[in-house]
């Protein structure tokens, strides 16, 4: 069984912030599948559908961000899942907008979503797939920066972006993440 695990923040105010490109990316998975969140439980929602090779599960945290390993942790104790079968999709300042980064490992880089996660699991050896928000080009707070929502220029390349990681992770429901990353760091 495998993991999708998109990070964002719950509720109407928070649709369409950078923070919340995991839920995106999440969302364009369950669109394309015509799959639904139908679970609540372990503070998210989430549903487990049968793929070509395995069981996948993709979850969307309710805790807030910061919060974020509080929901992931019991669920992948309850469904057993190893955190190499695990996939963390988070926005990331450092990348620009609209990179789509994979990596196997690595510290939290000062995500507090990120951070929460790497508590909770107690190991940074976990699948993350890195989405490029940028950094802002006008002095402002990273707080409302990444609360912020997308522009208008922004959107073309943040859709983009938004299918490629969805793409990306399907092609890992069916095979390795070091293929995937191979194919997709490009």
């Amino acid at each position: 069984m495998k993991c999708i695990v998109g990070l964002g923040n719950p509720g109407k105010k928070y649709e369409s912030t950078r923070h919340n490109v995991g839920f995106m990316v999440v969302e364009e998975i369950l669109r394309r599948n015509q799959w639904k969140l139908s679970k609540n439980k372990f503070h998210g929602l989430f549903t487990v559908e049968n793929t070509q090779q395995d069981k996948i599960i993709l979850l969307e945290p309710q805790t807030y961000m910061n919060l974020s390993g509080e929901s992931i942790r019991p669920l992948m104790d309850f469904y057993q899942i190893d955190a190499e079968d695990l996939v963390v999709i988070y926005d990331d300042l450092d990348l620009p907008l609209g990179r789509v980064r994979l990596r196997q490992t690595g510290g939290h880089g000062g995500h507090n979503g990120v951070r929460s996660v790497i508590d909770h699991l107690g190991t940074k050896r976990f699948n993350r797939l890195r989405f490029g928000i940028g950094r802002p080009d006008v002095p402002m707070s990273v707080i409302d920066y990444v609360l912020g929502k997308f522009s208008k220029e922004e959107e073309p390349v943040l859709q983009d972006a938004v299918t490629h990681a969805a793409d990306a992770m399907e092609v890992w429901m069916d095979k390795p993440f070091s293929i995937v990353m191979n194919d997709y760091n490009k």
